[in-house]
């Protein structure tokens, strides 16, 4: 599975590394993402979801139904 947030839709960025002597290579930035188990209750089911550290904060904040719905209205959530 790809490392993007099913939640927030984040996802690597490209950046440079800049050493000491200002050379600079291509790098790549991660996003913090992990797998995690919700209970949703109004399905009454189990579901599973790669989130990151910003997409778990924004189901604590507005309620797992409510990020769900948000995120596939904006297409984030695939099935």
């Amino acid at each position: 599975m790809s490392k993007i947030c099913q939640i927030t839709g984040k996802k690597a960025m490209v950046g440079n590394n800049v050493s000491h002597s200002n050379k600079r290579t291509k790098r790549k930035f991660n996003v913090n993402l992990f797998t995690k188990k919700f209970y949703w209750v109004e399905q009454d089911a189990w579901i599973s979801l790669n989130i990151s550290a910003a997409g778990l904060r924004t189901i604590n904040k507005l309620g797992l139904d409510a990020a769900i719905k948000n995120a596939a209205e904006k297409g984030y959530l695939n099935d």
